[in-house]
């Protein structure tokens, strides 16, 4: 559908102002989604803090020369959407969180690539960075680490102590 120059300068500045302030940005090949599944997606994202938005590959590349990120543009074929950390949430959100949709459908949604640190990335690192748990479930799995020889030590300690007895 064609929409008029208006709208386009419309879109050319919310793109080009998602990609001024977005820390990271994942670029998502939705093809095959349904409304239901879209809708889905869209709340799934919002309630981590991500942004969602869709837009012409034609806009999102002339948003993209004003801002220039380092490295070769991902390959965007099919429709393409953005999703973009919109608030102070982990870096990783808009990667993780379309990579865990992707996986519940397959067919229809895939990450292509991504703007991370001022960089392009592809579509195999996007999927290595998604592969990262979130930074609370690494504080977790460090404190357990630190804390797991304090606790073999008081076990044996207290078996040491009942043998005693």
């Amino acid at each position: 559908m064609a929409i008029n120059k208006e709208k386009k300068i419309e879109i050319l500045k919310k793109l080009s102002d998602i990609f001024a302030k977005a820390k990271s940005v994942a670029f998502v090949k939705f093809g095959g989604l349904s409304v239901a599944q879209a809708n889905e997606l869209r709340k799934t994202l919002k309630e981590k803090g991500v942004g969602y938005f869709v837009a012409k590959k034609t806009l999102i590349h002339k948003a993209l020369d004003s801002k220039k990120p380092e490295g070769e543009t991902p390959n965007l074929e099919g429709e393409i959407a953005l999703a973009y950390l919109s608030g102070e949430n982990d870096n990783l959100a808009p990667t993780r969180e379309v990579s865990v949709f992707a996986k519940k459908f397959a067919q229809a949604v895939a990450l292509v690539g991504g703007i991370f640190e001022g960089k392009f990335i592809g579509k195999d690192e996007a999927l290595s960075l998604a592969a990262i748990p979130p930074r609370e479930t690494l504080l977790a799995q460090f404190v357990n680490l630190v804390n797991s020889p304090i606790q073999r030590l008081a076990v044996v300690m207290n078996e040491i102590a009942k043998r005693k007895s």
